[in-house]
């Protein structure tokens, strides 16, 4: 028989609860009294705004909430609820877009395609400062792709929430397991668990764009089937590093997202080409 204890650790981590439609408009509705007792409010996300660096103290949950801020952290990161409020397909939208445009993002893609053809200028981009901008475009315009098909088209059209949700106050082994799991699992807008289709279509999109325009690959089916097992073999990298990476940062003091974009265009080439 379980005792009060272990249930209510078991409680604690616990995902959030899927929300009835009268759910979310309560919790919107309280977010938006909490929003006007701090002046101004929050200010609507825009194409511009979303490009902008985005962060909340998620310590301070009194924190007047910037504009585009739900992108990166779920309202009940800053509200006294379990209820995760959906995004929009504008907000996936701008959420693709910040993580493409996102400073650490441009500045990764500049130092590993400057490194690349640094250590070898006989790649088949070329050499010098034109086999540089190749590479940057090249690994920009791949980028790009996988963020509007991963992020935006297709969670828009399967009601997909491409938001990782953490499970900070679970086990490690725990933690582990889910944030593999994620590769293959998402949740849906309505809060239920649902087949991740941005990333398991997206990979084999990518893969087969990239055949149209990365110069040095072989465009066969084997090598393109060989592409999508490793970019979704490596793909749980990721969701371990935005599992963990927020517990490291908060006892060294450094921005997760900066770390996390560098570990993730150093193994993107990789599984992409």
């Amino acid at each position: 028989m379980a005792t009060e204890g272990s249930s209510a650790q078991a409680a604690s981590n616990a995902l959030p609860d899927a929300p009835s439609a009268a759910h979310r408009q309560d919790v919107v509705a309280i977010a938006e009294a909490a929003f006007k007792t701090h002046g101004s409010g929050a200010k609507t996300c825009g194409v511009f705004t979303s490009m902008k660096v985005i962060y909340l103290d998620p310590v301070r949950v009194n924190q007047a909430p910037r504009p585009c801020v739900e992108l990166i952290y779920p309202y009940q990161r800053f509200l006294n609820t379990n209820v995760a409020i959906p995004l929009t397909w504008r907000q996936k939208g701008y959420l693709a877009l910040h993580s493409l445009t996102d400073p650490a993002n441009l500045g990764t893609i500049v130092g590993v395609s400057a490194i690349t053809i640094g250590i070898d200028s006989h790649t088949a981009y070329g050499p010098g400062w034109k086999g540089f901008g190749k590479s940057a475009g090249v690994s920009m315009l791949q980028d790009a792709t996988g963020q509007f098909f991963g992020v935006f088209a297709i969670p828009a059209i399967a009601h997909q929430d491409p938001r990782y949700y953490r499970m900070p106050r679970a086990s490690v082994p725990r933690r582990i397991l889910y944030a593999i799991s994620r590769t293959a699992v998402a949740r849906g807008d309505d809060g239920r668990s649902m087949p991740n289709y941005g990333t398991l279509l997206s990979y084999p999109i990518n893969a087969e764009l990239s055949n149209l325009y990365v110069p040095g690959i072989h465009p066969n089916g084997e090598s393109t089937v060989a592409r999508i097992i490793t970019g979704l073999a490596i793909d749980p990298a990721n969701n371990l590093l935005t599992e963990f990476l927020p517990d490291v940062a908060s006892r060294v003091h450094v921005r997760v997202i900066f770390v996390q974009r560098i570990i993730n265009n150093v193994a993107a080439p990789d599984s992409l080409q």
